[in-house]
C-alpha cells in the first residue's frame, strides 16, 4: 500500500501504491491516511496535500500541526516543486511546453480545460518516445487543481495510460506517478525521488533507461514561467 521514504522529526514522506484512495472507503477498505497512522501507532498525523486513488508515488505527512500550517504556506506561496511521470500511448498535439488555463467541472467527477485564464491550472512538460507508440511525459504542476495533469494531457490530445476518466486506453493501472519533491523547510534543503516501481511499462526496460536519466527532473531546462 505504501512504504516509508523518509522520517523527520517533523514530516514523513512516503512512496504511495496506485489504486489506493486517499481516505476511507467504508466498506472497501482503508485509505492510506489511516494505514499511515496505524503504521506509525499514532493520531498525531496531518495531511498537506493529496494524491488521486490512481496516482502512486510521494506524498508528505505532517506530524504537528504547527508542520503542517508551515506546509500549507510553502504550497500557497508555490515553494514546494512537484514532479510527475506519466504515459500516454497518444502522440500529443505538442511535445513540450506549457499547458495553463481554467478548469470546470464536467460530467461524473470529470473536469476540463478551459481557454480562459481568471484562476488557471499551469502545467509544465517535457515528453520522450520510450516505446513504439509510447510517449513518457516529466510534468511540473505549478497549481494544484484537482486532476490537473490528467486534465491538462488530454487537452493535448494524449489522455494518461490506464486513466478511464478521461478517454485513457485500458490498462494494468493508470500511468501517472509523483515522482519528486523538492523543498526547503526551516532552512533545510530536501530533495526526495521515487522511482515507479508498479506497473508493466514502468518496468519496460526502455522506460527505466529514459527515467534513469532524469532522476532530478528541476535539472531539465524549464523555461521560467
Amino acid at each position: 500500500m505504501f512504504k516509508i521514504i523518509a522520517q523527520h522529526d517533523d514530516f514523513i514522506v512516503v512512496n504511495k501504491a496506485p489504486d489506493v484512495n486517499f481516505h476511507d472507503e467504508g466498506e472497501h477498505g482503508s485509505g492510506l491516511f489511516s494505514l499511515v497512522k496505524t503504521a506509525l501507532k499514532t493520531d498525531d498525523l496531518y495531511p498537506v496535500h493529496r494524491l488521486d486513488k490512481m496516482t502512486s508515488g510521494l506524498i508528505i505527512f505532517a506530524k504537528s500541526l504547527s508542520c503542517a500550517q508551515q506546509f500549507g504556506s510553502l504550497f500557497e506561496q508555490h515553494d514546494i516543486e512537484k514532479y510527475y511521470l506519466a504515459l500516454s500511448d497518444k502522440k500529443p498535439t505538442k511535445k513540450q511546453g506549457l499547458i495553463k488555463g481554467d478548469m470546470s467541472k464536467s460530467r461524473r467527477g470529470s473536469w476540463k480545460l478551459l481557454r480562459s485564464h481568471k484562476n488557471p491550472a499551469i502545467s509544465q512538460f517535457f515528453s520522450f518516445n520510450v516505446m513504439p507508440k509510447v510517449r513518457l511525459f516529466v510534468l511540473k504542476p505549478h497549481t494544484g487543481k484537482t486532476h490537473q495533469l490528467r486534465v491538462a494531457l488530454n487537452s493535448i490530445s494524449s489522455p494518461i495510460l490506464g486513466d478511464k476518466q478521461y478517454a485513457g486506453t485500458p490498462s494494468d493501472r493508470g500511468y501517472l506517478h509523483a515522482f519528486a519533491l523538492r523543498f526547503t523547510y526551516q532552512g533545510e534543503r530536501f530533495e526526495f525521488i521515487a522511482k515507479p516501481n508498479e506497473g508493466e511499462l514502468f518496468q519496460q526496460p526502455q522506460v527505466q533507461e529514459e527515467i534513469t536519466k532524469i532522476l532530478k527532473p528541476w535539472q531539465l531546462n524549464w523555461p521560467k514561467l
